[in-house]
């Protein structure tokens, strides 16, 4: 009997590789949660041995899943193309040199129906573990194990601290807290990681403040 290396299951994924398939799923579905649209086309920019190896591997498939909102242990990832193309989705896999990055990096450009775009690089370090170092043009770093709360915000004194009072007042611990920003004044992203989950009326809470324009929510990934 003939088996494809999607028929290969495993306790958390579907492929034959917990770092081209596994790690690349996740990159997909955490960049999916950050954008927060359904994705019109997508770009994938792969660099070293994803640029390599994505075909052998199946990290095309695992991506396009990903971004679909397929999780890596999904039956789903092995028809990821077929899918794509049903929902009127474009894509392409585009070898690249990205730089001083881990060699399985991938750069992941997507646009909206409605002409939002966004870009989102991560890494794929592992083991199934994985690492978010850019959002658009500013450099990020968290892994997706953690339910993790995004905003995008003006830097403004007492903004963090509105956010992080909003969470204590509904017994969201936080387990881990980075601010990104360019400079003082500007655009700034704060990746909030925490213990419990954020339901939904804290997030609207968070929507509502002054100088907040994004605030995302990406579930903890359990696999």
């Amino acid at each position: 009997m003939e088996y494809s290396i999607f028929d290969i299951i495993g306790p958390i994924m579907i492929g034959p590789s917990s770092s081209h398939t596994a790690g690349a799923a996740k990159i997909g579905y955490i960049a999916r949660g950050i954008f927060g649209e359904d994705i019109k086309s997508v770009k994938f920019i792969l660099h070293g041995s994803f640029a390599k190896t994505y075909m052998g591997h199946g990290t095309d498939k695992a991506l396009l899943s990903g971004v679909m909102g397929f999780l890596p242990d999904d039956e789903r990832l092995k028809n990821a193309y077929k899918i794509a193309e049903s929902k009127g989705i474009t894509y392409s896999f585009i070898g690249d040199n990205l730089g001083e990055v881990h060699p399985n990096t991938v750069k992941i450009h997507m646009v909206s129906e409605g002409g939002k775009e966004m870009m989102v690089m991560g890494s794929s370090i592992g083991g199934g573990k994985v690492v978010i170092i850019q959002i658009n043009d500013l450099e990020v770093n968290f892994n997706g194990e953690y339910t993790t709360l995004i905003t995008k915000h003006y830097d403004r004194p007492g903004v963090v601290a509105s956010i992080t009072s909003i969470l204590a007042n509904n017994n969201v611990n936080i387990a881990f807290m980075k601010l990104f920003r360019h400079s003082k004044g500007d655009y700034a992203r704060l990746v909030l990681e925490s213990d419990e989950e954020i339901n939904n009326s804290v997030l609207e809470e968070i929507k509502k403040m002054k100088f907040v324009d994004e605030v995302t929510r990406i579930d903890k990934l359990i696999l």
